[in-house]
């Protein structure tokens, strides 16, 4: 009997790598002999470096960057087992945490550190980069970023522009022939779960910039520098960097990124089951576990990890099984993919605080009822 765990982390209150640690231990207790295979899970946010230095091994890296108003913070990111390649998240170096809400101003923040942290990873030899961009601070295209990279962008008298939205409409010209040349010989993964184009009302300024700043004063001329710029990096690069699904992410960092430097933009689950070859992982598995905190329509909807998993499963005949804090309206979606079920870590009335609180107690009777029902299911004629 082989198990496979694949759990993305309960925010707040549990990790991945707990779950998966609590799986082994009730596996052992209820199965004794099974084989177990832990692989801990996420969806390209919170938690991404953590399960992938997990599932693969690596080391962690600390960089020292320039935060998104120019403050300098402490980016860490992993070094995976194969030397070759970079784990990283966007937010650790350019995320909306770093920035109090009375400061929030988009035209002032810069994705700089992101690109720094980027740099010292290709400086390390990495061949392959893994990059989430969800949680930014930032509605700079990717200036930033690419300035950091060697990317040089001028205004009308000649003068390098401040990597930032709000110089966005002063850019008269962009020079990529000076980005590091090591960038040719690496392969850029971006985790990103949205479909957002660059511009217009469903684009990076109208849909995310609100939550960082962009109030309606100033949407408009936020949105007006970012149609410039665009323009200018489409006639520097001979291509269109806007349109593509994805451009918007992150502020516009998925424009930089795909359009400008090549990269392929992926959703967070595919992503990341990719980077850890996990249908490798699943030769002669009879039964995975995977979960959330939460699993609702909206789950099944946007291929959050129980449906990434779940549909890498069903691919090779594999039933599964979801442990999950709560299931909300729709989650029955998940039955439709595959041969699966769904057990809730919560035993009776109480409140979301005692939940996370209690979520590794939880964790293991949830798990723990489950097996027995998997065992009892066995011994069926």
């Amino acid at each position: 009997m082989k198990l496979i765990f694949a759990p993305d982390s309960f925010k707040g209150s549990l990790s991945a790598m707990q779950s998966c640690d609590i799986l082994e231990k009730v596996t052992a207790r209820i199965f004794p002999g099974a084989e177990t295979v832990s692989v801990p899970v996420a969806d390209g946010g919170e938690g991404t470096v953590d399960a992938l230095l997990r599932a693969m091994g690596g080391t962690r890296v600390k960089t020292r960057v320039t935060g998104p108003l120019f403050e300098k913070e402490s980016a860490e990111w992993g070094l995976l087992g194969d030397g070759e390649t970079a784990v990283m998240e966007m937010a650790q170096a350019s995320g909306l945490p770093y920035v109090p809400e009375g400061q929030r101003d988009p035209r002032r923040a810069t994705s700089l550190g992101t690109g720094e942290m980027m740099a010292d990873a290709i400086r390390r030899g990495v061949k392959k980069i893994l990059i989430g961009i969800g949680g930014s601070a930032t509605n700079d295209g990717g200036i930033g970023m690419l300035t950091a990279l060697g990317a040089r962008f001028l205004d009308a008298e000649g003068r390098e522009v401040e990597p930032v939205g709000g110089s966005l409409i002063r850019v008269a010209s962009a020079d990529f022939s000076s980005l590091m040349p090591e960038l040719s010989g690496v392969l850029i993964t971006v985790i990103c779960d949205v479909t957002n184009p660059l511009l217009g009302e469903n684009g990076a300024t109208f849909i995310y910039g609100p939550q960082k700043g962009a109030v309606p004063a100033i949407r408009d001329e936020l949105e007006q520098g970012m149609a410039h710029y665009a323009q200018v990096v489409e006639k520097a690069v001979g291509r269109d960097i806007s349109g593509f699904p994805g451009a918007g992410a992150a502020g516009g960092l998925g424009a930089a990124l795909g359009g400008v430097l090549g990269a392929k933009l992926k959703t967070g689950i595919d992503a990341v089951l990719d980077a850890v070859d996990f249908e490798k992982k699943l030769d002669g598995v009879c039964l995975a576990v995977t979960g959330e905190g939460r699993i609702d329509g909206q789950s099944v909807r946007f291929g959050k990890v129980p449906v990434g998993v779940a549909k890498r499963c069903q691919e090779k005949g594999i039933p599964t099984v979801a442990i999950v804090g709560g299931i909300g309206e729709g989650a029955e979606g998940l039955f439709d993919l595959c041969e699966s079920t769904i057990q809730t870590t919560v035993s009776g009335p109480m409140t979301l605080e005692k939940a996370m609180q209690d979520a590794p107690k939880l964790y293991e009777q949830a798990a723990e009822r489950l097996f027995r029902a998997i065992r009892i299911g066995m011994k069926l004629k």
